[in-house]
């Protein structure tokens, strides 16, 4: 078994799904949208919320589309029992750039349109949905960690969108450099090949 399944069953992979990743700070999407939109293909269910009048339909379109070609994958691989239902929240009043928690994961529109080749941040985000792992049961630096690897390994546009592996090491003192480590060691023990 490879290592990198391996590190996902020990850290809980494969429990039912609640879908939420530790202290996401997510939109509700029921209040204030301008568009709601519903897609089903297979046994997934996207629903795709814009609280963004001025939201690109072509931004939405390769959300969706990116949602359905890695979402699939990334469930048959690491957790077949995960949510069948997902909703994308498109939210002008969230400054972050995306955050899961629940089913749900809210982006920052102006961040999107600013990146519009990243559609990475989507294969990341669903895959906290796919780790499920409960509160507290894996620390933050790996959960971050092995989303990083699978963007980089499932990731769509990853060369327009900057999807390459990330350089840094343990030690560093920003939580995104402490959590792009493990994406490298995944990829690394995955492949045999140093990145």
């Amino acid at each position: 078994m490879k290592p990198l399944i391996l590190l996902l069953v020990a850290a809980g992979v494969g429990r039912p799904a609640t879908g939420a990743a530790q202290g996401a700070p997510v939109a509700k999407p029921g209040a204030g949208y301008v568009a709601k939109d519903s897609l089903t293909k297979g046994s997934y269910t996207l629903v795709f919320v814009s609280k963004d009048s001025a939201f690109s339909p072509v931004t939405k379109q390769r959300m969706m589309d990116t949602f359905f070609a890695v979402y699939p994958r990334e469930a048959k691989r690491f957790n077949p029992r995960t949510l069948k239902k997902i909703t994308f929240v498109v939210d002008p009043a969230y400054d972050g750039v995306a955050a899961t928690g629940n089913g749900v994961a809210t982006y920052n529109p102006a961040w999107l349109l600013k990146h519009p080749e990243d559609l990475g941040v989507v294969t990341h985000e669903v895959m906290h949905v796919v780790q499920a792992y409960p509160n507290g049961s894996c620390p933050g630096w790996l959960t971050e960690g092995i989303a990083d690897y699978v963007r980089y390994a499932y990731g769509v546009n990853n060369v327009r969108g900057d999807g390459s592996y990330p350089t840094t090491r343990p030690g560093k003192t920003t939580p995104t450099a402490t959590a792009s480590w493990p994406a490298s060691w995944s990829g690394w023990s995955s492949t045999g090949t140093p990145k």
